[in-house]
């Protein structure tokens, strides 16, 4: 073979072995491209059939997929006190009559300044007797217990809506709270500030996962849209749901109230993607939607 000849083979071979490498390399995509600490983010894994096993990660933390948009969607998390700076992620699909593919890289995670609030509240209610507190602390890892649960299949649908019908946004998440003077724990969720009595709706369809009476959140209901996703619903005065009942996006579950640890009537609503505690206003626009 000529010398020309030999390169042209040689070139050939290369473009052989590109072709190879990129037919095994998943095309995946974030939204949004640069997610803040307390933001829920997505990854959309493409050109992948729904009878496709769609596994992943970031930082080692497993990511739950669903079919979407002729690909594989999975929500992630990014808990309030994450470090900011590039988070490593990592993807794998198997699909039959096909090689597997994968894809990996890295995703940054941009910081957020969050407020100081300093609370004045009755002393009952900060520096707690033995029995209250041991209450206090079991009815913290039922919540937590329940937050790492999920449901294999995905009960929400389309866009999210605000918990109340009121035109003042929600507030206050992430906040470093002092209360009386102490350092608390920040702020999981954002407040909604709305007379007694106002309705209180479920953001999007999903299964009473716990109706209850606790000593900080007051009285409250949480939803399980599935798949990891939780939002929360506390220091209502009233509930209108009970425990494994589906329910639909706009369906009332109680009303406005200040049980609990409350200065007055409000709505604290959270939200959580396998534990991680996430801004829940982020969810209402969220830009996954079918």
């Amino acid at each position: 073979m000529t010398r020309a000849g030999l390169a042209a083979a040689a070139l050939g071979l290369l473009f052989a072995a590109e072709a190879s490498i990129a037919a095994d390399r998943a095309a995946v995509t974030w939204h949004p491209a640069k997610p803040r600490i307390g933001d829920v983010a997505w990854i959309l894994v493409q050109d992948v059939p729904e009878i496709a096993t769609v596994e992943g990660s970031v930082d080692g933390k497993p990511l739950t997929f669903f079919p979407y948009a002729g690909g594989h969607a999975a929500l992630f998390g990014i808990d309030l006190e994450t470090k900011p700076g590039t988070h490593a992620w990592r993807v794998g699909v198997v699909e039959p009559g096909r090689g597997p593919r994968s894809a990996q890289g890295s995703m940054k995670i941009a910081r957020r300044d969050f407020h100081v609030e300093r609370l004045t509240l009755p002393g009952t209610m900060v520096d707690l007797d033995p029995e209250t507190e041991r209450r206090a602390v079991a009815e913290s890892k039922q919540l937590a217990t329940l937050y790492r649960t999920i449901t294999p299949e995905r009960l929400w649908r389309g866009k999210f809506t605000s918990p109340v019908g009121t035109t003042t946004a929600g507030s206050g998440f992430g906040a470093r709270r002092i209360i009386n003077g102490q350092p608390r724990s920040p702020h999981s969720g954002s407040d909604y500030s709305a007379p007694k009595g106002t309705p209180v709706i479920a953001v999007n369809a999903g299964k009473v996962a716990l109706v209850a009476e606790f000593f900080f959140p007051g009285r409250l209901v949480v939803l399980d849209h599935g798949l990891g996703l939780y939002t929360a619903y506390f220091h209502l005065d009233s509930t209108a749901v009970a425990e494994g009942e589906r329910v639909e996006r706009g369906q009332t579950l109680g009303t406005v109230g200040a049980t609990g640890r409350a200065t007055g009537p409000h709505l604290h609503f959270g939200a959580q993607v396998v534990g991680a505690r996430i801004d829940p206003t982020t969810l209402l626009g969220l830009s996954l939607i079918d």
